[in-house]
């Protein structure tokens, strides 16, 4: 009765997500576009159809969301709003100019002002990276749309509140004291929100790192949606020609692959087993050495207390302990200069300082791909390394996901075991012979979820209508992420057709939940997991390397 009732719904969300991807693809073909042109407002419509959860109040008419603002500027360079031109461009030669890079705090990405209105995005990660820009863009548009009709009369003249913001922000440029009490109240009226909603998130905007202060970008955001609905002054997002002739190429990918492969030969280790991780920089590491390297000065014996201690902001010594004492004993990193901007670690078990953990293999930790960035890595990592000598298959025996997803039955901080997954808007599904289950996490405390997880297109435009129905339908999701469907079809291509790995090859995905979507409160707009993260992650990454410790016991 459920799938009747609620399918039409999100049949209709469904089709807006679909809508506004081959909007994406056409204008990028296309070269660029004008946000509140024909094609801008076809981008809007579907965002304002779909309603993604993470952006809350996007469909009010008066109301500016503001945690979804927040969510979006901590991902887009910092002065963006003041931009009327934006433009995205691959590795062009701008790293070496003397303009300096911005990187926004929640995204690895290279920024660049070129000047007062103009502002240049570097992408290198993929489909998904643009999609993920554009969408913040399609946002960032509608909410000025709002504070412009907040600011103007019926006459198209800027009321009180307006004049007052004004010279607020005229007086932060210039240094001079102000009276924030007083911006509150009129912020209140641009924004369409309550006066304590203002005082709150202007402190989180304060507080948020490489993000302008709250009056700033309410100005600029406002300033720029007037002078185009007033003046005839438009704004514009262009896509370079080099950028839309190196997607898809795979040109970071291999490059990336290549020196891993060419690190792993210098050392000897191209014969070794080789287990891949995809994870964070810090777990594995940490698993391994912290122990050995500061439990005695801590006191602590348990991972989980090292841990959580290392989380710490303060404790960046302790932090620096562990990597140097990991340096000496077999670990290798390896900083991307390819423009994934997946770093990696290199781990020579047969070196390590503990008996207990010692093996005859490598461990390679890349840090998190982003979307379809996620095939081109591993297909191009599971690929024989080419030389002089000529092509030498490596000796993979697994690959191990772990990752942070959204979780629907459950809570932030449980963990996902997925069985399948399923790629949103495409009829592709990718059963998984996962070899963690259920049964590896009774040791914890920690709910466990095990099913099918479903691969979105962009976790910022999913809403509860698609998310019930795949939770609720006969489909029983138990999660959402960006990378599991891309990961498993590398995986899957290089083992039955390209037979570059085995077909036994084991595979391990587990995820623990950053946020709950169809919970108020619980998305990601409303923050990190903090400390809690801390227990899943480190649960995931012991039970990880428990089985590839078994699977390379010496005789």
């Amino acid at each position: 009765m459920y799938e009747d009732a609620q399918l039409s719904r999100a049949q209709i969300s469904r089709a807006a997500i679909q809508r506004l991807h081959i909007s994406m693809r056409h204008l990028f073909i296309r070269g660029g576009y004008k946000p509140l042109g024909v094609s801008g407002e076809m981008m809007i419509e579907s965002m304002l159809a779909l309603q993604p959860e993470i952006y809350g109040d996007i469909a009010h008419e008066e109301r500016v969301e503001l945690k979804g603002l927040l969510y979006i500027f901590q991902r887009l360079p910092q002065g963006i709003e003041q931009c009327r031109y934006v433009k995205l461009i691959t590795k062009e030669g701008y790293g070496q100019s003397g303009f300096k890079p911005l990187v926004p705090a929640k995204r690895r990405r290279n920024c660049y002002r070129i000047d007062r209105e103009t502002m240049y995005i570097e992408m290198t990660r993929g489909r998904s990276d643009i999609y993920d820009v554009l969408t913040h863009l399609t946002f960032m548009h509608i909410e000025s749309e709002k504070i412009r009709r907040n600011a103007l009369t019926h006459r198209k003249e800027t009321n009180r509140a307006w004049q007052q913001l004004e010279k607020t922000v005229k007086d932060i440029e210039a240094g001079e004291p102000i009276d924030q009490n007083v911006g509150f109240a009129y912020l209140s009226t641009l924004l369409g929100r309550s006066y304590d909603e203002v005082r709150y998130s202007c402190n989180e905007f304060n507080d948020a790192e490489k993000v302008n202060d709250l009056f700033t970008i309410t100005y600029h955001l406002g300033r720029m949606s007037i002078a185009e609905h007033v003046d005839g002054v438009d704004r514009e997002i262009l896509f370079s020609s080099l950028l839309r002739e190196h997607l898809g190429s795979h040109m970071y990918g291999e490059a990336w692959a290549d020196k891993i492969k060419g690190e792993l030969a210098s050392n000897s280790l191209l014969s070794k087993p080789i287990h891949i991780i995809s994870a964070n920089m810090h777990s594995i590491m940490n698993s391994l050495y912290a122990p050995k390297a500061i439990g005695h000065k801590l006191k602590m014996d348990k991972i989980v207390d090292i841990a959580a201690v290392l989380s710490n902001g303060d404790n960046a010594g302790l932090r620096d302990q562990v990597i140097d004492f990991a340096e000496k004993h077999g670990m290798t990193y390896i900083n991307d200069e390819s423009g994934t901007n997946i770093d990696v670690q290199v781990f020579d078990l047969s070196v390590h300082p503990s008996e207990d953990l010692r093996r005859d293999a490598v461990l390679i930790v890349m840090d998190y791909a982003f979307g379809e960035q996620a095939y081109e890595t591993m297909d191009e990592l599971l690929k024989p390394y080419k030389s002089g000598a000529g092509k030498h298959y490596l000796h993979i025996k697994s690959v191990n996901i772990m990752g942070k997803a959204g979780i629907l039955p459950g809570e932030k901080g449980d963990i996902m075991i997925p069985t399948a997954h399923i790629f949103e808007g495409s009829a592709d599904n990718y059963p998984v012979d996962n070899d963690l289950t259920e049964s590896d996490f009774k040791h914890s405390n920690i709910p466990v979820y095990e099913g099918p997880m479903v691969t979105v297109l962009g976790t910022s435009l999913q809403n509860k209508d698609i998310l019930r129905y795949f939770s609720q339908s006969s489909w029983s999701v138990v999660g959402l992420e960006m990378e599991g469907a891309h990961y498993q079809k590398a995986i899957q291509a290089a083992a039955r057709i390209r037979k570059s790995v085995p077909e036994s090859l084991k595979v391990r995905y587990a995820y623990y939940a950053s946020d709950n979507p169809l919970q108020t409160g619980s998305t990601l707009a409303s923050g990190s997991l903090g400390l809690d993260g801390v227990e899943p992650t480190y649960v995931i990454t012991g039970t990880i390397l428990d089985h590839i410790m078994s699977d390379e016991i010496l005789p």
